[in-house]
C-alpha cells in the first residue's frame, strides 16, 4: 500500500483496522455511524447530531472519528467538552491511545512528552499552532481565548447538568460560547441521549421555556434508538430482544424511553403526567336567552377559581391565579392560568396591580366567586380585591381561605384522582405558561424547582364544585343555577 492511499483510508476501514488491532468485529451500527460521519465531514456539513441509545459505543466511534480526521489533516485542532472535565479527558485519552497503537497513525505521536499530556495533546504537524491537537474541557469551565477547528459536545447533557429549570438555562448559555470558539466554516458535533423532556436534543421547540425553535435547528441529526419502529434491535448481537425487555423492566418507563428509546422525557419518575391531559381550544360563551354558559357545544355547571398571591418574586414565589370549570359530566376544564406580572415602577403599588389583573380576568370569564389564600401576604388583599372588583363592575364573590395542610398534600390530593380518571381539561393557552413544565418537573418532598402553578391548580380543584345563585341567579350573568326544591307524592303512608 503506497503513502498515500495510506493518507486517504476512509474513516470505515480506519474503524475496522482498530477493531482487529484489539481483536474485535465491528458491529454494523458502528459502521453505521462511521458512514454518517465521514459523509458529513467530507460533504461539509458544518453541525451535526449524533443521538445512539445508552452502551451503543458512539463515544468511542466519536473518539476514533477524531483520531481519524487527525489522521487525515493533522494541523486541525479539536475541542472536546463534556459535562465534566473527566469525561471530557476520558475521550482525549482514548484518541492518544488510539494514535499510539493504530497501524496508520502510529507516526504521528510527537516525540516531544510535553505535547503528550493528560488532557491534551499535539500531533506530529507541520505548522505551529498556539491551541494542542486535542483538548479536553467541561462545559462549566472557561473556554474564552481557545480556538477550534472541530467542537465535539460529548454529552454535555447528563441529570447533574439538566435536573432543574436553572441548570437547563446554564448549559444551554454555556454551550451559546461555542460560535466564539468555533474558527469560521469550523464543525460541531454533539454526541448524547436525552435526559429530560426540555432536552437541547430535542427535535420540537419547547414553547413552555420560551424557545421559538429547537435548540439545534438546523443540525443533521442521526438517531439510533435501540428498537426501530418494527421493534427491531440495532445491536442483536448485543441487545436482544429478551436484553430489552428486562432493561424495560429494571430501568422504568421513562428512564428507558429516554435513554434508549431517545424520546426527551424525564428520567425520574414523574407523579404528574402531562400525556394524561387533554388539550382544548374552545372558549367560553354565554347564552343569555337559555342563561346558560358553554364552552364549545358543552354546557358548563360550575366554576372555581384560586389565587395564590406573592409579591416581589423574581427569583422566588410567582403569583398565580387558576379558574377551572366543569360541565354535567363531571368533566372538568382549567381554561385560564395566569402567572401574574407587575409594573416595576408603577404608581400604582404592587397590590393594587395584581388585584387589578385578577378583577379583569373574573369579569372576562364570568366567574361566580374565587378564593384568596391569605396565609402571610394574602391576608391584606380581599378588601382590596373587593374594590376593584367593583370597579371593574364583576360580580364575583371573594372568599378568604387560609391553608394549613402541606403544599405537597393538597397537590396530591387534588391532582391524583383527576389525572387518573383523565378528566382534566387544559385550554391550548394553558400550554404556553410553565404550567406543563411544573408538571414534568414537580417531586414530591423536593424543594427543588417552582409549583406555583400547580398550587393554584389545585386549590382551584379543590373548590369544585362551586354554585352561588345568589350573584348569577338574578342581577348577575345566570349561568349558574340554582336547584329547585321539589316535593315528591310518594303515595306512601308512614
Amino acid at each position: 500500500m503506497t503513502d498515500h492511499a495510506i493518507r486517504e483510508a476512509d474513516f470505515r476501514l480506519f474503524l475496522v483496522l482498530w477493531n482487529q488491532r484489539l481483536g474485535l468485529r465491528t458491529p454494523a451500527i458502528h459502521l453505521r455511524m462511521a458512514e454518517w460521519l465521514e459523509r458529513g465531514w467530507k460533504t461539509g456539513q458544518k453541525n451535526l447530531l449524533l443521538m445512539a441509545f445508552r452502551s451503543s459505543g458512539k463515544s468511542t466511534v466519536a473518539g476514533l472519528f477524531a483520531a481519524w480526521v487527525l489522521y487525515r489533516k493533522p494541523e486541525l485542532r479539536i475541542l472536546v467538552l463534556a459535562a465534566d472535565f473527566d469525561l471530557a479527558g476520558k475521550m482525549v485519552r482514548n484518541v492518544k491511545r488510539i494514535i499510539e497503537r493504530h497501524p496508520l497513525a502510529a507516526y504521528m505521536k510527537p516525540a516531544v512528552p510535553d505535547q503528550w499530556a493528560t488532557d491534551r495533546f499535539t500531533v506530529k504537524r507541520m505548522i505551529e499552532l498556539r491551541d494542542p491537537s486535542m483538548m479536553a474541557r467541561g462545559v462549566s469551565s472557561n473556554i474564552t481565548g481557545s480556538r477550534a477547528d472541530i467542537i465535539i459536545c460529548d454529552d454535555v447533557e447528563v441529570p447533574g447538568t439538566c435536573d432543574t429549570a436553572a441548570k437547563r438555562a446554564d448549559l444551554r448559555e454555556r454551550l451559546g460560547e461555542i460560535p466564539f470558539v468555533l474558527v469560521p466554516g469550523g464543525m460541531q458535533i454533539y454526541i448524547g441521549t436525552p435526559h429530560n423532556y426540555f432536552s437541547i436534543y430535542a427535535a420540537e421547540a419547547r414553547t413552555e421555556i420560551a424557545e421559538n425553535t429547537p435548540f439545534l435547528e438546523g443540525f443533521r441529526r442521526l438517531e439510533i434508538p435501540v428498537l426501530d419502529a418494527e421493534e427491531n434491535s440495532a445491536w442483536p448481537e448485543r441487545f436482544s430482544p429478551q436484553n430489552i425487555a428486562a432493561m424495560r423492566r429494571r430501568s422504568g418507563l421513562n428512564r428507558f424511553e429516554s435513554q434508549m428509546m431517545l424520546r426527551p422525557v424525564n428520567i425520574a419518575q414523574g407523579r404528574l403526567d402531562p400525556g394524561l391531559l387533554h388539550v382544548y381550544d374552545e372558549d367560553l360563551y354565554l347564552a343569555k336567552e337559555l342563561g346558560a354558559l358553554y364552552l364549545g357545544g358543552k354546557k358548563m355547571i360550575s366554576a372555581s377559581a384560586w389565587w395564590d398571591p406573592a409579591f416581589g418574586a423574581a427569583g422566588g414565589d410567582k403569583s398565580a391565579f387558576a379558574a377551572i370549570f366543569s360541565d354535567e359530566v363531571g368533566d372538568l376544564y382549567l381554561h385560564h392560568l395566569e402567572y401574574i406580572k407587575t409594573t416595576p415602577g408603577d404608581e400604582i403599588d404592587e397590590a393594587t396591580q395584581q388585584c387589578r389583573i385578577v378583577a379583569q380576568i373574573a369579569r372576562r370569564l364570568m366567574l361566580p366567586s374565587l378564593c384568596v389564600e391569605i396565609n402571610g401576604i394574602g391576608k391584606f388583599l380581599p378588601a382590596i380585591l373587593r374594590n376593584e372588583l367593583a370597579r371593574a363592575k364583576a360580580p364575583c364573590a371573594v372568599k378568604e381561605i387560609s391553608s394549613r395542610r402541606a403544599k405537597d398534600l393538597r397537590i396530591l390530593e387534588a391532582f391524583d384522582t383527576v389525572m387518573a380518571a383523565r378528566i382534566l381539561h387544559v385550554h391550548r393557552a394553558v400550554l404556553g405558561t410553565p404550567f406543563i413544565g411544573e408538571m414534568r418537573e414537580w417531586r414530591p418532598g423536593s424543594s427543588r424547582g417552582h409549583d406555583d402553578g400547580l398550587d393554584a391548580v389545585a386549590g382551584a380543584l379543590g373548590q369544585q364544585p362551586v354554585r352561588i345563585k345568589r350573584l348569577y341567579g338574578g342581577g348577575g350573568h345566570g349561568w349558574m343555577k340554582g336547584g329547585q326544591s321539589h316535593r315528591a307524592e310518594t303515595g306512601f303512608e308512614v
